[in-house]
């Protein structure tokens, strides 16, 4: 066995406190960390108050292509990108950090999450078994997430063209339907 002073072992008990606040999930800290089980369960429990959730993670890169994943999915990996390529980070690093700034910007624009910790971090994994690539869009030079053998030549990303019932879920016919409903009472006045 491995030993390991008290401040590594302290800022080992850090990350994964830090990552079970983002939601990962077991496999995640078993995966990132080199705690043992039965301490990730004791952590975990005592920060979440309940068991690990049990389970298969995703596995699927497919996921990642329909459209509004697409969108959030390239947001993720372009920050995580740069925070490991620019910012010098370390992975875990990047991706805590980079998991972060992504909530920040759904917070701000007043998107819901599409990526919990599991499906970034999953995202991540598929880039490095080479199963993802970004690949650049003919309008607006960014980069989306994209299967490794696809086209990358006059591609355009979901950004630049969203199929034509995006923005048209349940959720998003409510808010219409009850700013509708307030533009009546408010007319009846």
């Amino acid at each position: 066995m491995l030993k390991r002073s008290l401040t590594e072992d302290a800022q080992e008990v850090f990350r994964a406190i830090a990552l079970i606040e983002l939601g990962a999930r077991m496999q995640v800290l078993e995966s990132e960390l080199t705690l043992s089980r039965d301490r990730m369960i004791r952590l975990y429990r005592e920060v979440k108050g309940v068991s690990p959730p049990k389970g298969m993670l995703p596995f699927s890169a497919d996921w990642y292509m329909t459209w509004l994943a697409n969108i959030h999915a390239s947001l993720f990996y372009n920050t995580y990108l740069f925070l490991k390529n620019e910012a010098r980070c370390s992975h875990l690093d990047a991706l805590t950090k980079g998991y972060r700034l992504y909530l920040e910007h759904c917070q701000h624009s007043e998107t819901e999450p599409v990526l919990d910790l599991t499906r970034a971090w999953t995202l991540v994994r598929f880039f490095d078994a080479d199963i993802l690539q970004l690949t650049k869009c003919c309008r607006c030079t960014g980069k989306f997430v994209a299967h490794k053998h696809d086209l990358q030549h006059n591609v355009v990303c979901g950004a630049c063209q969203p199929p034509s019932r995006a923005g048209k879920t349940k959720k998003a016919a409510a808010a219409r339907q009850e700013a509708l409903g307030a533009a009546q009472v408010a007319q009846a006045a």
